[in-house]
């Protein structure tokens, strides 16, 4: 795992720290910083003195999504890319791009993500892969994927249904719209607001960390029982939309159009 792009720190407990750690980019995501991520959250699943996890970006931002140069790498290599989401990297059934968002919940203690600054599209989706989230007031969250012509497919079938109505869930998914964190937890999206988001999470990790940690356990098993769906048939349902939608001529123009500040022309 490169600990450059994410850093762990106290691995062992009782309280871990996961830090996204490319602060000059605002935490933009590469393939190997969503790799690190998952290997991270592998590594932390084995710690047996591990009470609870917090999840936050280096340098006042949390991420601003997925780095525009990945997508245009990605661009010139969609039948590998197309087979990457088609293909479950995990017993779970999430694929590569899934994982780095949905490991999260297949951990036994639980896990806070820390918001500042921005938080879309990709980001916005490991935050939501997360059991709770405490923003600053003034953070930035959309799910954004619709600004480029996709939809969001980073694990969104586990998380939005728990949080929001479904017709919420569509506004948020079709619009891209950025919404400022007071609005996101009214929608339900937010668990708490603090003017110090890291502090915050790290003095409720440990209190969640001062209790009996099989009871912690077994009350995040509870939960993750009673608002499971079917995990496997919804994630290939969103590799399966995503891969029909990517690289089509009007998801083209609409990234050429984001990028030259114009209104998109679709066919």
């Amino acid at each position: 795992m490169s600990a450059a792009l994410v850093r762990v720190v106290s691995p062992e407990g009782p309280v871990a720290q996961v830090w996204l750690n490319r602060p000059d980019k605002k935490n933009a995501l590469t393939l190997e910083m969503l790799d690190d991520l998952v290997a991270a959250g592998r590594a932390l699943a084995k710690q047996p003195g591990l009470r609870a996890i917090v999840l936050a970006g280096e340098g006042g931002d949390f991420c601003s999504g997925l780095d525009t140069g990945v997508l245009e790498s990605l661009a010139g290599d969609l039948d590998r890319v197309k087979g990457d989401m088609l293909t479950p990297a995990d017993p779970s059934g999430a694929n590569r791009f899934q994982l780095p968002a949905t490991i999260w919940q297949t951990l036994p203690v639980p896990v806070i993500a820390a918001l500042e600054g921005v938080c879309f599209g990709g980001g916005a989706q490991i935050a939501l892969g997360a059991d709770f989230r405490i923003a600053h007031p003034d953070a930035l969250i959309s799910i954004m994927e619709g600004k480029w012509g996709l939809i969001p497919d980073m694990g969104i079938s586990q998380s939005l249904p728990r949080l929001l109505s479904a017709d919420r869930a569509m506004e948020l998914i079709l619009t891209a719209r950025v919404l400022r964190s007071t609005e996101a937890q009214q929608l339900g999206l937010i668990t708490r607001l603090s003017d110090a988001p890291v502090e915050e999470a790290l003095r409720f990790a440990e209190a969640l960390a001062g209790r009996s940690p099989e009871a912690i356990r077994a009350g995040k098993r509870l939960v993750e029982t009673i608002y499971s769906g079917n995990a496997i048939t919804e994630l290939r349902l969103e590799a399966e939309l995503q891969a029909a939608l990517i690289g089509t001529p009007n998801q083209i123009e609409a990234v050429s159009a984001a990028a030259e500040g114009r209104m998109p022309r679709y066919c």
